[in-house]
């Protein structure tokens, strides 16, 4: 017969079990509201251990944090390859499954967590994955400069994307796969307004159109944008 031999974790693999349990706990319950007493009971081991590997609360809160940003970036990773509305739906898919997943953590990580101190190192680390973000739709639009217009139109979207994700966690009253649907929509109907103003918009939204299928919703809805837009025919002359 053979006795289990518990194997002793070594510095590094202690530190990221920690943290895996800290982001955790904060993913299910306000920050706030979590104890080192609570991290150490779910990590099987004393308080004063816990503090061994992390000074305070603070530290161990900005390492999950990190972890959670590093996690978010990774989603956002998508082959440049097929329709662009169907690598979009992916992405935002992945994003969702993290959302649900993590949904109190994901709103402590957007509000920044201020009764614990950390406003700072979350601002940080949100502006890093929102720069992420802005640079894969920059690098699957196939654009090398953006210009203000266009920035402003794929900033704007990211946003949108975000709080449409802090609204849908209160409640969940609309189905996940209509909300993905309409932020895909979204992104094409500000790219059509922008390419109204911008002529090189313009040029990105034509890229768009001419990879998607032309019986697929996203052409439907710029084709109905487009005549929406248009001036009404002039009246005969009498």
């Amino acid at each position: 017969m053979t006795t289990g031999v518990r194997r002793r974790m070594s510095v590094e693999e202690r530190r990221e079990q920690l943290i895996a349990v800290a982001l955790d706990l904060f993913s299910h319950r306000p920050p706030d509201t979590v104890s080192i007493d609570d991290i150490a009971v779910a990590a099987g081991i004393s308080r004063p251990l816990v503090y061994h590997y992390f000074t305070c609360k603070k530290s161990l809160y900005e390492a999950a944090l990190r972890r959670a940003a590093d996690e978010l970036v990774t989603l956002l990773a998508e082959p440049p390859e097929g329709p662009p509305a169907a690598r979009l739906s992916r992405v935002l898919r992945r994003f969702f499954d993290f959302v649900e997943a993590h949904g109190t953590g994901y709103a402590a990580l957007l509000r920044g967590g201020p009764a614990m101190g950390g406003a700072g190192a979350a601002v940080a680390l949100i502006d890093e994955v929102r720069r992420a973000a802005y640079g894969r739709l920059v690098e699957h639009l196939g654009v090398g400069e953006p210009t203000p217009r266009l920035e402003l139109t794929l900033r704007s979207w990211i946003s949108l994307v975000e709080t449409t994700a802090l609204l849908w966690l209160d409640g969940r009253r609309i189905p996940r796969v209509e909300l993905e649907t309409q932020l895909v929509l979204a992104f094409t109907a500000l790219l059509a307004v922008s390419a109204a103003y911008d002529e090189d918009t313009a040029a990105v939204l034509a890229r768009v159109l001419a990879d998607e299928p032309a019986t697929g919703p996203v052409t439907a809805l710029a084709g109905r944008l487009s005549r929406a837009g248009r001036p009404p025919p002039s009246c005969p002359a009498r």
